[in-house]
């Protein structure tokens, strides 16, 4: 491997930055570090297979609310582990914030991490 591919992942990983949330109710997390970021994976693990209703992440844009859109939906009904990378590099600008909410009607305990990069 080169020098600059070794520096360049040397920084990558300097600016890696993990957020993790958990609870036996309603989830709803949100990410917004305050500068450009980058999406890279979205893990979450139940204490036992979820309950009807979908799991969500959601981009409230800065641009403002015509720029929102649903990133992911997963029903959990029969999730108990859920791991989750976009095929696309998903860059956010500093404003833009993503919202994750599941219902968690049959109150399981779960572990949400979210894996990202500042920019």
């Amino acid at each position: 491997m080169s020098e600059p591919r070794i520096s360049q992942i040397l920084d990558l990983s300097a600016r890696g930055k993990v957020l993790n949330a958990t609870g036996a109710a309603a989830l709803a997390t949100t990410l917004a570090p305050g500068v450009r970021f980058r999406l890279h994976e979205v893990r979450i693990h139940l204490s036992e297979a979820g309950a009807y209703g979908n799991f969500t992440a959601t981009v409230d844009a800065a641009a403002g609310a015509a720029y929102d859109a649903v990133i992911l939906t997963q029903d959990m009904t029969t999730i108990t582990d859920l791991i989750w990378q976009s095929d696309r590099i998903m860059q956010f600008e500093a404003g833009d914030e993503i919202n994750f909410a599941w219902a968690n009607a049959g109150t399981k305990t779960y572990g949400l991490t979210i894996i990202y990069d500042l920019l």
